[in-house]
């Protein structure tokens, strides 16, 4: 072996003497004071570099989120009172249109049954109108065909009697003689 080999060879040995010692002596429960001071240097810079750098930020971040949270609960309350004033408002208003509508169709109904008895009234007007109208002109027609009658009835007796006495009787005299006896004929029946 070289020199070189043999110090680098030798070093070496020193070296692995004491890891050696070292490894056997590590282990999860056994206490490294040199270790534990390093450890606890380390973590009082991170603690003193996290509470001046990353502390503040996380602080205000979450002041943040707690902020915007509180104001959309009160948003939310907010909106639900009004969602709620909403809904009352819609169910008067709905109470409103239901007693309004019962209103108009009660007015629609009496509306609807005076105009009915108008109709009737005025149905039953025009009927007796016609009815008193047609008695007016059967009565004429009546009175007109009793008149006719009465005329022929005469000219009849005129030329039955005539046939009887042998003459003619044409005079104004004889006429109202006739007639005078029809009339009483009527006033027995």
């Amino acid at each position: 072996m070289t020199k070189v080999t043999w110090l680098v060879a030798g070093a070496a040995a020193t070296w692995a003497a004491p890891l050696a010692a070292q490894e056997a002596q590590s282990g999860p429960l056994v206490v490294n004071g040199g270790l534990m001071i390093w450890t606890l240097i380390v973590f009082g810079l991170l603690f003193l570099v996290l509470r001046r750098f990353a502390w503040p930020a996380i602080l205000e971040a979450v002041e943040a989120r707690e902020a915007a949270l509180a104001e959309q609960l009160a948003q939310a309350e907010k909106s639900r009172a009004e969602a709620a004033e909403l809904l009352e408002q819609q169910r008067k208003l709905l109470a409103d249109a239901r007693t309004q509508a019962q209103g108009l169709l009660a007015e629609a109904k009496v509306a609807a049954d005076k105009e009915r008895a108008v109709a009737l009234e005025k149905t039953r007007h025009e009927q007796e109108e016609l009815l008193a109208r047609a008695r007016r002109e059967l009565a004429d027609e009546r009175d007109k065909a009793l008149v006719q009658l009465r005329r022929e009835a005469v000219d009849l007796s005129m030329a039955a009697a005539a046939k009887l006495i042998g003459q003619r009787l044409d005079s104004a005299g004889d006429r109202a003689l006739v007639e005078s006896y029809l009339a009483s004929l009527e006033k027995t029946r």
